[in-house]
């Protein structure tokens, strides 16, 4: 080696001598394991969200808001991993050694889903939530009606009424995009 050169890379190789770059290397496989990992865990926390908005429902009061409450939590802590599948998933095609590429549908068409699904969830299904949430939490503070009150649901049902129609058509959009991506995973038009 002449002065002043730099080694030549060292190529990372498995204990058969095998070249651990690409999509059959190491590195790759790691990567896929936590783009799967973090798909289940984020996707997986708020893919039943309707059934803990139902149970919350079924139980005015301060147990109702306990789940609801719960609910949002774990979804807020979800998102992380959800933006995580998508990092990791753009990872996966650059370490993949051209074998997957931007230009193949699938690939640029989850992206695409991915953003508007992102959009709708920051548009639509997050404020909607952190409302339903506060709504939830005046009625319980407010406490039971005083006896002279007028009859019927509190002020704030008729807007839960209306939210949760929202919160039910975003989720069920979001829902049929995410089969929609995990059929283009598996499928892989354009590959």
């Amino acid at each position: 080696m002449r002065a002043g050169a730099l080694p030549a890379p060292r190529i990372p190789v498995d204990f058969d001598g095998e070249n651990q770059m690409g999509i059959t290397g190491t590195a790759y496989r790691i990567v896929l394991l936590l783009h799967i990992l973090c798909a289940i865990i984020g996707f997986g926390a708020v893919l039943l969200n309707g059934i803990y908005g139902r149970e919350a429902k079924k139980r005015p009061g301060p147990g109702g808001l306990a789940i609801a409450e719960a609910n949002y939590t774990v979804s807020s802590i979800a998102k992380y991993f959800i933006y995580a599948v998508f990092v990791l998933g753009l990872a996966l095609v650059g370490m993949s050694d051209k074998i997957w590429e931007f230009s193949q549908t699938w690939i640029w068409l989850a992206v695409i889903l991915y953003i508007i699904g992102i959009g709708v969830s920051h548009g639509a299904l997050f404020p909607s939530a952190r409302r339903m949430k506060a709504l939830a939490a005046e009625m319980v503070a407010a406490g039971p009606p005083p006896a002279d009150a007028p009859p019927g649901p509190p002020p704030q049902a008729a807007e839960m009424g209306q939210i949760e129609k929202k919160l039910g058509a975003a989720s069920a959009f979001l829902d049929v995009l995410l089969v929609v991506i995990i059929v283009l995973m598996i499928w892989k038009p354009g590959a």
